[in-house]
């Protein structure tokens, strides 16, 4: 005899309730999104990111940087770099120089571009997190509508950098 006998209707509709069951159960497990994480500089990849982000600091400011190494203190020009924030697509890292306690440049020095819609996004997102950075002097800056993952990493990763400059 057949599992599914005309003749025993009330069987068909506990196995369609089961396998409907089994898909709600399957489809509530799903875990929801996660928040970004900061690797912080006791992390051992850390360092290696940092010293490798120090040298492109140098090479791309050209002697800017270098006058940027001398000052100290609030006033003199200086570069710091903040935190490696892991998001959702991908890593974010920001870099900003400081002249005279004021913020003068970010950089995003690393973002999601893994893909064409990273890419995509990213082309208008970071340009206006770097404005909107300059605008505020502060950490403090709107998330950008359709790049919120990307807008939380570079907030957190240039409140970091923020904090090592002492501002």
């Amino acid at each position: 005899m057949h599992a599914l006998n005309k003749n025993r209707p009330l069987r068909r509709v506990v196995l369609a309730s089961a396998a409907t069951v089994s898909g709600m159960v399957m489809l509530l497990a799903l875990k929801p999104h996660t928040a970004p994480t900061v690797i912080t500089g006791s992390a051992a990849p850390a360092p290696s990111a940092s010293a490798s982000a120090s040298p492109g600091a140098s090479s791309g400011s050209g002697g800017s940087s270098g006058s940027g190494k001398s000052g100290s203190g609030s006033t003199g020009t200086r570069t710091v770099t903040g935190d490696t924030v892991q998001t959702r697509w991908g890593p974010v890292q920001v870099r900003v120089t400081i002249k005279n306690g004021r913020i003068t440049d970010v950089t995003a020095v690393q973002y999601p571009t893994e893909n064409p819609r990273d890419q995509q996004i990213n082309s208008y997102a970071v340009p206006q997190l770097r404005s909107e950075a300059l605008a505020a002097q502060s950490a403090s800056i709107d998330t950008v509508s359709g790049a919120t993952y990307t807008s939380e990493g570079y907030q957190q990763s240039l409140q970091s950098a923020l904090d090592s400059a002492g501002l």
